[in-house]
């Protein structure tokens, strides 16, 4: 179903475009993870159901809020130039449009869960509209994104139980430090494009080889945060072969990627994450279910 408006044909693929729906795999699976050992079980279809629709609907107001945010940005860089707002295919407003109808749904998913979090979701929609200008202003950016996406599995948890444990926290910390990990790689793809716009980030700052460390020391607190939350719940084998599976995993990631080598950062970015976090999901289920 397409329609036109201001001169533009619309196509509901142009916005899936535009919020990248593929890359939910990113964070949804590590939203499930809290929401399944917040209860130490299978969380009831009622719960799973609207913290998928929430999840859903707070990524596509990120991606919506980044991409009209950065408009002009993206212009500007030969990689990002072919983005819907930049060609024009989308307008500003439609984008706006989009956020709105994404924030609904968000608020309606909200208010389907623990009333606590009725209370607590201007947090990540806050994070939401500060993460883009960041990068304007200073290299840890990419630690505020990590600490955006870390609020999956937390939010999951606190919307379930109502409760947030220090196990919920140390397993949002995982998630944040792999995510800011994997953002360092991704600053690879801009750097000299970025110096040139006057645009922070760890490899404009630190060079390649201090995004390739500060990804390495993020990916090892990863792991580490996997253990301490593991070892503060009652969790079975499963669950510690999952850690063991984003372990080595990761440690693929790094080996396939050199900082003079950087021919296979598109397969270490966009393919082996959506592997780590749908692997590390897949053991906490048979955890659960054999549990």
């Amino acid at each position: 179903m397409t329609g036109t408006t201001d001169g533009v044909l619309i196509y509901p693929r142009r916005f899936a475009s535009l919020v990248k729906i593929e890359h939910t795999l990113f964070a949804l699976p590590f939203a499930y993870v809290g929401a399944f050992l917040a209860v130490g079980a299978v969380p009831s279809a009622h719960n799973l159901l609207w913290i998928t629709v929430a999840m859903v609907g707070a990524r596509t107001l990120a991606m919506g809020l980044n991409r009209l945010i950065d408009a002009g940005i993206d212009a500007r860089n030969p990689r990002t130039a072919g983005r819907e707002l930049p060609q024009g295919l989308l307008r500003p407003w439609h984008v706006a449009g989009l956020c709105l109808v994404a924030l609904g749904v968000f608020l309606v998913a909200v208010y389907q869960l623990d009333p606590i979090v009725r209370w607590l979701w201007p947090i990540p929609v806050v994070g939401f509209v500060v993460y883009p200008y960041l990068k304007r202003f200073t290299w840890l950016c990419h630690l505020w994104l990590g600490a955006v996406d870390g609020l999956a599995p937390v939010g999951a948890w606190v919307a379930i139980t109502g409760k947030l444990p220090w196990q919920a926290w140390v397993l949002g910390a995982a998630v944040a430090a792999w995510v800011a990990g994997f953002d360092l790689f991704y600053s690879l793809f801009d750097a000299e494009i970025d110096r040139g716009q006057g645009l922070h980030s760890v490899t404009t700052r630190f060079g390649v080889g201090g995004a390739f460390l500060g990804a390495r020391l993020l990916h090892v607190a990863t792991v580490a945060c996997l253990c301490a939350a593991g070892a503060g719940l009652s969790v079975g084998v499963a669950y510690w072969l999952g850690v063991g599976a984003v372990a080595g995993l990761l440690a693929y990631e790094h080996a396939i990627v050199h900082p003079n080598d950087l021919r296979r950062l598109d397969m270490a970015f966009f393919a082996m994450n959506g592997v780590i976090s749908v692997a590390f999901f897949g053991f906490v289920l048979v955890d659960a279910l054999v549990s």
